[in-house]
């Protein structure tokens, strides 16, 4: 299966603490990707070095050609990020701060062009967020500004999606609604991978990266036990994993 993601001997520091061990993994491209883990696991520093937005050892390619070969531009177009906790300008209309998304395709200072605004409508439109276009950032609550971001991220219509923690704030029909839109994501051939505590949630992508210590310790199919035993493992067998009709669900002990 052709890799949209693939990491050779990627390793992190921050403040001189190694934080990532010699990460090699491939995560596979029209594919969702779960990264669970116990706190400290290195999970969301991962994502970061798949985003090339810290400085690494080792090789980060995307679409099989080398992260560090990828003009700005045509990165942002391909790789779109959506931060842990990011904030926006309080002062922007969610119409506005959604638009930022299209920059990439945008020509320097060129107003945005009828594709953008399609773009910034449809993606609003699937975070159910276009009633409030005109409405301030500021003026939102956790939940709903966290819907005007995933909103952003859609907007640039990129290949590969990277989200830290996406379920923050949302309330639990909204997150039913966020697994469905990425469902849909890779039914159009997109990659989605995604850091969640919500180990429930990271069951239904197609496959998981178990993480502790900085290092990926198990990688396979979310149907597969061996799957399962080690996110037992790593949360110190405080959760087990059961099945539930079709699905399977993770319940503390």
């Amino acid at each position: 299966m052709t890799a949209a993601l693939q990491t050779i001997g990627v390793g992190v520091s921050l403040g001189g603490t190694p934080v990532l061990h010699s990460i090699d993994v491939a995560l596979p491209a029209a594919r969702w990707t779960s990264i669970v883990g116990p706190n400290g696991a290195g999970k969301s520093t991962l994502l970061k070095a798949l985003a090339g937005l810290l400085p690494h050892s080792g090789q980060v390619h995307l679409l099989d050609r080398p992260l560090a070969q990828w003009r700005g531009r045509e990165r942002a177009r391909c790789l779109a990020w959506l931060g842990q906790g990011e904030q926006g300008a309080d002062d922007l209309s969610v119409w506005d701060v959604a638009m930022l998304g299209r920059l990439p395709h945008q020509p320097w200072l060129a107003p945005p062009s009828d594709a953008d605004r399609a773009a910034v409508e449809q993606a609003l439109r699937a975070t159910q967020a276009w009633d409030w276009r005109e409405r301030a950032l500021g003026a939102l609550s956790g939940g709903e500004r966290q819907r005007v971001l995933l909103a952003r991220l859609l907007a640039v219509d990129a290949d590969v999606l990277l989200m830290d923690e996406p379920l923050a704030n949302l309330d639990p029909p909204h997150q039913a609604d966020w697994l469905l839109l990425v469902r849909e994501l890779v039914v159009q051939r997109k990659t989605v991978v995604s850091v969640l505590h919500e180990i429930g949630m990271a069951l239904h992508a197609d496959q998981m990266l178990v993480m502790a210590q900085g290092r990926v310790v198990h990688q396979g199919a979310c149907a597969d036990p061996a799957t399962h035993r080690a996110v037992e493992q790593v949360f110190d067998h405080r959760v087990a994993i059961h099945p539930l009709g079709d699905q399977w669900v993770a319940l503390p002990l």
